[in-house]
């Protein structure tokens, strides 16, 4: 059991979490589980009106002058589950596993991102051993959909002038910025028209077997989007066979890179073998462009009931949205010029959907440079107009400038130094960090943001790292201990 696995209150409070149910916009459970461990622990709580959560807990005996820190986590999940995985994320446990030097889940997202974070924060304030400061843990609401709960957060409501954000995934590394993001929804009307007699046949496509991933993190790794590669099918290989649309979805959310994309087709039967022998075709082009990063893939249909196909999309409509997905830009933008390896500006194009006779693709864009972001999402408008597409633009959030002079940071630079007898990386990451959005009420909260090392967020290939756990505890509770040097 993961219980067992040191630091033992971390893990057993992650324990707890992974019990019960709390994918963004579900958090009511969590929330009581938060409340009712506050009250059971004698700890002053606090909800404000958009659902964020404020304990407070005073200082340890004779460290009353420290000054205080704030400890940032979120409360929700990203629920992903792999095709054959029977799980509602609504009702039903996260079943954590030990594999190795890691711990998983079966067949889901583990919800270590930002589960670990979260249980740190509330071990800190329980942990006997523990010695710190005033402490303040924050726990904010929705972060995975937009950050509902940063963009709510009201200002005064903290007292500590230092917060440490523990939502960041690698062991090792200091963060000290992050990107931008903005959503983007295009969307347009569509037209349906009768089955042809000769359209006899209807199958339904599966492109899957894709890592998927944080659209952030992940984005520079070269993974396929299963969106983009089924209709890189549709538009261009398969053009020869006079098929039809009829449905057409991917992805389910927008800050992760689309592992599963489904196509619901008809044609004449005599066109089956041909088209059979494009699969294979497409299948091997795949395999050879993607090679060893993505070893899975693969593209499959099977057969329909003529009876669950009740209408195809009109010629016109169905050229219109092959050529409108294939040419949807997606992925790196641009690299950073001023930090190595690291991606300044990106696009994922992470849900597309046909409902209520309109068909939407959503698209989350990201960068360290507003401007750069402003670009992308002109790029997006004018690839909207070309077709008249209606298009919205929501949730846009400015990114976390580093302060390389930040006191935080050096003395976490410094307590790393001084355990590990090694540097930390000062990083800053392209994904979105509450962190920016808190510098609007808090504009002189010195913040960083530290966490174990997690693989793959956002899929249910995630993983925690758990010898990083521990290193990660180690440094909180040594900066926790040396508050004193912030003064």
């Amino acid at each position: 059991m993961i219980s067992s696995l040191p630091p033992k209150s971390l893990w057993t409070i992650f324990d707890h979490i992974c019990q019960i149910p709390h994918p963004s916009h579900h958090e009511q459970m969590i929330t009581k589980y938060i409340v009712d461990f506050a009250a059971t622990h004698k700890i002053d709580c606090q909800l404000d009106k958009v659902g964020n959560i404020l304990l407070t807990k005073a200082a340890s005996k004779g460290m009353e002058h420290y000054p205080s820190i704030a400890l940032q986590a979120h409360m929700d999940m990203v629920p992903q589950k792999n095709e054959n995985t029977i799980h509602d994320f609504l009702i039903d446990p996260i079943k954590p596993y030990i594999d190795g030097e890691w711990v998983k889940a079966q067949g889901t997202t583990l919800g270590a991102d930002n589960g670990i974070g979260l249980a740190s924060a509330l071990a800190a304030l329980i942990d006997p051993t523990i010695e710190h400061g005033p402490l303040e843990v924050l726990v904010t609401t929705s972060e995975e959909t937009g950050m509902f709960g940063a963009f709510g957060l009201q200002p005064n409501w903290l007292k500590s002038r230092f917060l440490i954000n523990t939502d960041s995934e690698k062991e090792g590394e200091i963060f000290t910025g992050c990107a931008g993001g903005v959503d983007f929804k295009s969307s347009f009307p569509i037209t349906y028209a009768v089955i042809p007699d000769n359209q006899d046949t209807f199958l339904r496509l599966s492109l899957k077997g894709l890592k998927g991933g944080h659209s952030g993190c992940d984005i520079h790794l070269g993974r396929g989007n299963a969106i983009k590669l089924l209709i890189r099918f549709l538009a261009e290989y398969a053009q020869d066979i006079p098929f039809r649309l009829s449905n057409f979805s991917g992805g389910t959310l927008r800050n992760a890179i689309p592992r599963e994309a489904f196509a619901e087709i008809t044609l004449n039967r005599k066109d089956l073998p041909t088209f059979d022998t494009l699969i294979k075709q497409f299948q091997q082009i795949l395999q050879n462009e993607f090679n060893h990063v993505e070893p899975n893939i693969t593209l499959i249909y099977s057969e329909l009931e003529k009876a669950n196909v009740k209408r195809i999309i009109t010629a016109e409509q169905q050229q219109k949205i092959l050529n409108w997905l294939n040419s949807a830009p997606n992925g790196v933008v641009r690299m950073s010029n001023d930090i190595q390896g690291v991606v300044e500006t990106s696009l994922n194009l992470g849900i597309v959907e046909i409902k209520d006779n309109q068909i939407a693709a959503y698209f989350l864009i990201r960068s360290q440079v507003d401007s750069a972001k402003d670009a992308v999402v002109s790029s997006l408008m004018s690839h909207s107009q070309l077709i008249s597409a209606n298009y919205e633009i929501n949730g846009g959030y400015s990114g976390w400038t580093p302060n390389l002079e930040s006191k935080l940071l050096k003395l976490a630079e410094n307590r790393y130094r001084n355990i590990f007898d090694q540097n930390a990386k000062i990083m800053v990451i392209h994904a979105g960090l509450e962190c920016g959005l808190f510098t609007k009420n808090y504009p002189y909260m010195d913040m960083i943001s530290i966490g174990p090392t997690i693989v793959s967020p956002h899929s249910p290939d995630e993983r925690v790292n758990i010898h990083s756990v521990e290193k990660y505890w180690q440094l909180l509770l040594s900066i926790l201990k040396s508050a004193d040097q912030l003064v």
